[in-house]
């Protein structure tokens, strides 16, 4: 059973323990934080969705991510997302958006990270990911154009970072 943290739609604590896969009281949202991983060579890092998925099975994420665990804060969060769904190990991280999502209850919390990891070395989460690709600017643009990504993710995706040159 996952426990998550209820919070306020303003990003403020409520007194409340959720639990997942339960219904979300009205006013009451849960926290999500998630990273796009670009490379110090200007790649990002994209994660495959298990087949097993419920949810977009086979799409793409652009980011890592996922729902804080009860007593996470946003960044203890997207760190161990992040290490567990590509192995990174990452103690940068740059906040560069938040969304509030009425229609799934969630807050999220979008991060900006960049790695030197050596890109053969991206570990896969058994059930969430079954590859991974790095790819350019350009390249991405393309898979979010042609509906490759998840759409929720492809949504928050911070645009400003996916720089062509």
């Amino acid at each position: 059973m996952e426990l998550w943290d209820g919070y306020f739609k303003d990003g403020s604590k409520a007194d409340i323990t959720l639990i997942r896969g339960n219904p979300i009281p009205k006013g009451i949202y849960h926290m999500a934080s998630e990273v796009l991983v670009r490379h110090t060579d200007g790649d990002f890092l994209l994660m495959q969705r298990d087949p097993s998925k419920k949810l977009f099975p086979g799409y793409y994420e652009a980011t890592a991510g996922g729902s804080a665990l009860k007593g996470e804060d946003k960044l203890a969060c997207v760190k161990r997302e992040l290490k567990e769904e590509t192995g990174i190990d990452c103690s940068s991280f740059k906040e560069v958006d938040s969304i509030v999502s009425d229609a799934n209850r969630t807050i999220y919390y979008v991060f900006y990270c960049e790695t030197d990891c050596d890109k053969n070395s991206i570990k896969l989460q058994q059930g969430e990911t079954c590859a991974y690709a790095w790819v350019n600017a350009s390249e991405l643009k393309r898979l979010l154009k042609e509906g490759k990504i998840c759409p929720g993710n492809a949504q928050r995706l911070p645009q400003s970072l996916i720089k062509t040159s």
